[in-house]
């Protein structure tokens, strides 16, 4: 099974108005207090291995990544490599701002051994990017990306859509632009109001309205067929790529297969036990301090409860499930795996495909993922 490794940075330099990931703004940060807490989060991680099978992946999420000293990044990776051992065809992805000062540590990120860089661009307006919140300008984003370019063998760039007041003809034109800038993958996702974001409040305060169920859905749809036409597909909901350029750590997590979280907040799944790190930074080093590790809880997962997982992570995926697969890998009847009765109706309906043992959500029913997983997945399987 693939092994992987997630190291959350939490710090940014600014809380974007509608992200609810674990980010903070601190304006000084100790690196060597935090160097050390890291490495010996990732030792107690390795010290709970299942197997020896080396690292295929891994990815540094935040927060802002791309604020790490490029020192700290090769540091970890140097560790990384020692204790497990890595793939010969590693993926080493970092997230990061397409900003002129994180632009300028690509070379040395490079050099430390990142080989794919995921870029928050999020838009090519700077309008836009006001509306966002975001610190960098639509030209900045652009000479940020050439750099990034040449220093990296894989870039993948994420942008917002169904912002409110999107028409279908200003998307269009915004990602023929994008889809025009040499990448291999872009993850495109719909503006999504989170409860606990600054953008929450200004809905409740009646500042913005966000875009319609129905114009998103037609937005979804074009985006759908522009990447597919340009040769990205979607093979994930939000994540389109050329073929064999997809992001093979989060494919880790949506084909449920084992992954370390290290640092504030980060996750982890690995034999069959579910890990959650303290979020708040302070509250990390100091458990780290405490116990050589960050861990908040650790978790063993029925299997009823990991095969419920494994059905809601892979049929986000175009390729769907192995039902077959999956009933051997947790020791769950097939029909324990799905409602029959929700099959066939949706099914009839043309949202949802069963070939044989195969399982997969249709175009036409990706925009109704979330529903449709309430639906498919039994309520037993999903609560045991």
């Amino acid at each position: 099974m693939a092994r992987s490794l997630y190291i959350h940075w939490p710090f940014c330099l600014a809380k974007c108005p509608y992200c609810d990931f674990n980010s903070h703004v601190r304006e000084r940060t100790d690196m060597a207090a935090w160097q050390a807490a890291l490495l010996a989060d990732m030792r107690h991680e390795h010290s709970r291995k299942t197997s020896e099978e080396p690292l295929v992946s891994i990815f540094f999420g935040g927060g802002t990544p791309s604020l790490m000293p490029p020192a700290l990044v090769a540091s970890l990776l140097d560790e990384a490599e020692r204790l497990w051992g890595f793939d010969d065809t590693i993926e080493i992805t970092l997230e990061g701002n397409p900003s002129s000062i994180e632009a300028a540590n690509f070379a040395d990120l490079a050099s430390a051994g990142v080989n794919r860089v995921s870029l928050g661009v999020q838009s090519v307006h700077d309008d836009v990017l006001k509306f966002l919140g975001r610190l960098h300008g639509a030209q900045e984003a652009l000479d940020a990306l050439q750099i990034a370019q040449k220093h990296f063998g894989r870039v993948s760039i994420d942008l917002i859509y169904a912002r409110p007041g999107q028409k279908p003809e200003e998307w269009e034109a915004e990602l023929s632009q994008a889809l025009k800038l040499g990448t291999s993958h872009l993850s495109l996702y719909q503006l999504t109001i989170e409860p606990t974001t600054r953008f929450a409040t200004d809905v409740r305060r009646g500042v913005f309205s966000p875009l319609d169920d129905d114009p998103a859905a037609d937005l979804f749809a074009l985006t759908r067929d522009m990447t597919a036409a340009a040769g990205l597909p979607a093979y994930e909901i939000s994540n389109h790529a050329r073929p064999g350029e997809e992001s093979r750590h989060n494919l880790t997590y949506w084909r449920y297969q084992d992954y370390h979280g290290i640092g504030p907040g980060a996750h982890g799944r690995r034999g069959g036990v579910a890990t959650t790190r303290h979020k708040k930074p302070e509250n990390f080093l100091a458990a780290v301090e405490r116990e050589q590790h960050g861990i908040a809880e650790a978790r063993s997962l029925g299997q009823r409860e990991q095969a419920s997982e494994a059905m809601l992570m892979g049929l986000r995926l175009s390729e769907g499930v192995d039902l077959a697969a999956l009933s051997d890998r947790f020791g769950v009847p097939e029909t324990a795996l799905v409602d029959q009765g929700k099959l066939d109706l949706y099914s009839g309906l043309g949202l949802v495909v069963r070939k044989g043992d195969h399982l997969a959500v249709t175009d036409a029913g990706m925009p109704l993922l979330d529903a449709l997983l309430g639906e498919l997945v039994p309520a037993e399987l999903v609560s045991s």
